[in-house]
């Protein structure tokens, strides 16, 4: 896939030191011009590098370089069965709402406008038509970033090949008119992030069960 070219370059320059840390990277303008590709190509490759922790956005400001995550010594296997989907999303629900919980109560401020961001950048994909995938699990390891926690980054991180499948996967056999599943994301995603913006721990933690619940429902339909 293009994408995947214009994602190894941008890797390929983040490794050489060209950019460092908190370095502002030039516009999508001028990247997409760089790469000779459209900017939606290059959003999904940005959104990648920011599903790994590698970059980070700023409100009105752009996208910035973070300091790179290590790369993770943990590996999980790729999901093979429909029932696993179903237990990777119940892992998921229990990771991942104690995350957010535990992110509400860090209450970093620019952690949670990144959230914030991310959200932005999911909705307005799907307003395209687009299956937001990337966009998706990059507003999730923005949560992970906001907790400063390195073992729930670096968790989320490995598991993100995991993510994109199984997202994927509730898109494509979910047996709801994609409007209404894309109409749902889009308030499970924005009660999320507002609980997080009210420093309510308890209402972001159930936000974020319902949300991945959610999913189940979506794909399992029970």
């Amino acid at each position: 896939m293009l994408s995947d070219e214009v994602y190894d370059q941008l890797l390929a320059l983040l490794g050489s030191g060209t950019w460092l840390r908190d370095t502002r990277l030039p516009s999508e303008h001028e990247l997409a011009k760089r790469f000779a590709v459209s900017r939606p190509i290059l959003r999904q490759a940005l959104a990648r590098l920011r599903t790994e922790g590698r970059l980070y956005s700023r409100k009105g400001s752009g996208t910035y370089v973070r300091e790179v995550v290590e790369p993770s010594r943990i590996t999980f296997d790729p999901l093979g069965s429909i029932p696993e989907v179903r237990s990777f999303l119940e892992f998921r629900c229990s990771v991942e709402s104690e995350m957010t919980a535990r992110a509400t109560r860090r209450a970093d401020p620019d952690a949670i406008a990144e959230v914030g961001q991310a959200r932005r950048r999911l909705e307005d994909a799907l307003a395209t038509g687009a299956p937001g995938v990337e966009e998706d699990v990059a507003f999730h390891m923005a949560i992970a970033q906001a907790t400063g926690n390195r073992f729930f980054i670096t968790t989320l991180a490995a598991l993100s090949e995991q993510m994109i499948f199984s997202i994927r996967l509730t898109r494509e056999l979910a047996t709801h008119p994609a409007p209404e599943r894309f109409a749902a994301v889009v308030r499970e995603h924005a009660r999320i992030h507002l609980a997080m913006e009210k420093g309510d721990a308890a209402e972001a933690r159930a936000a974020m069960n319902d949300h991945l619940m959610g999913g189940i429902k979506r794909l399992f339909g029970n």
